[in-house]
């Protein structure tokens, strides 16, 4: 039958978390792919939902969010960073942190504007770009630090740059940006037309001693940035799919023209049960840092011997596993050999690049029960003795 379809995104397929979370379960392999804990969240969390429910807050909620949790979620700022953000100019409540990004994309690309990404790159950034009429230029970081090349940035900045998509810590490359690449951005924009978006979603998950490096804190990039959050990392309850995106009032209520028209209004009785969680455990997000250390330094210990080379991630609850020693560098092989070999699926980084290097690295999640770590680290031990 004839269409006339003409796709937005011709290029675009399903992506490498979906292939691998299903390939996972049809082989019964143990998912260290996709980031999700296979643990439980706090019982309060779940009574408090139930309750929220039951008083009957199963309504509409308002469109920028529910009052009570954006002033929750303005404490929590002033205690994690000593900062006063007004909740109702500059505060808006997210279909997870996805939409916020999506939101704040559409609110200020237009057509045939540029908006820097730095790869390896989450998958949903270029996706916004183009449909926003926009052409996402890639900065790669390359193996093994993925570290800035600011020289590379500032080449890449011209008058068509809107936006730069920044990201820390960083998924999937495990690293945090220090404060002074936030001095080197502000920088590189400095009296310009360009703004900031800056993926924050692992906040509270930093690692040795490390202090997160938000734009909000900087002097110059809190004015022209939208940070985005996600309580489903910081509550272990990713399908909550409660995020918010906290902004200067004059880019606030630019993402709100589109946030309105895209989601409207979030789960009212989930934004209710966390605005309750929050005012009974204000601080609760304190522990996250040492909670998944000890995961990380779990599973390294349990592969010490095995010849794989784990550098230790800096941030987010993942940890990059290098191959180097046993294959060549070619990570999607590789992610395939140890999930058909193995019983182990894990993600290749080469997706989330334009143009990738060869990737001697996959990616683990180490969101998930220590017997799961244990578990992962014995089948990826086997399966290098093997080798």
């Amino acid at each position: 039958m004839q269409t006339f379809l003409r796709s937005k995104l011709p290029d675009v397929g399903t992506t490498i978390f979906t292939v691998m979370s299903r390939r996972a379960r049809e082989l019964k392999a143990l998912n260290l792919g996709q980031g999700f804990p296979d643990y439980d969240i706090d019982p309060r969390l779940t009574e408090l939902v139930a309750a929220a429910m039951t008083q009957g807050h199963n309504q509409y909620a308002p469109m920028e969010g529910l009052g009570p949790l954006r002033e929750r979620i303005a404490a929590k700022l002033a205690m994690s960073y000593g900062l006063t953000v007004d909740a109702e100019s500059q505060i808006t409540v997210t279909v997870g942190a996805t939409e916020a990004i999506y939101s704040a994309v559409q609110a200020v690309v237009g057509v045939g504007d540029e908006a820097i990404a730095f790869d390896p790159a989450y998958d949903s950034y270029e996706p916004a770009v183009r449909l926003a009429g926009g052409r996402c230029i890639r900065v790669p970081l390359m193996p093994p630090g993925f570290r800035y090349d600011w020289d590379r940035v500032r080449a890449a900045i011209s008058e068509r740059t809107r936006l730069v998509l920044f990201n820390s810590p960083h998924n999937p490359a495990c690293t945090a940006a220090a404060a002074e690449d936030l001095n080197v951005l502000a920088e590189a924009i400095r009296d310009r037309d360009i703004l900031v978006l800056s993926d924050e979603v692992y906040e509270h998950v930093v690692y040795d001693g490390r202090t997160h490096a938000s734009v909000l804190t900087h002097p110059e990039l809190a004015g022209k940035s939208f940070a985005v959050f996600s309580f489903g990392k910081t509550m272990h309850a990713t399908g909550l799919r409660i995020g918010y995106c906290v902004a200067p009032p004059v880019l606030t209520r630019e993402l709100r023209k589109v946030h309105q028209f895209n989601t409207f209004s979030i789960a009212h009785p989930l934004q209710h049960a966390i605005a309750a969680y929050l005012a009974e455990k204000p601080d609760s997000w304190r522990g996250l840092s040492a909670f998944f250390q000890a995961k990380r330094d779990r599973l390294r210990a349990a592969l010490a011997g095995s010849g794989f080379l784990l550098p230790p991630a800096q941030g987010t609850y993942f940890q990059l596993l290098d191959f180097s020693e046993f294959f060549p560098p070619d990570d999607v092989g590789f992610a395939e050999r140890l999930l058909t070999e193995a019983g182990v699926a894990t993600i290749p980084l080469s997706p989330f690049y334009a143009t990738p290097p060869s990737l001697p690295v996959v990616r683990l999640c180490i969101a998930k029960r220590d017997a799961t770590l244990d578990e992962a680290a014995a089948r990826l031990n086997a399966f290098a003795a093997r080798l």
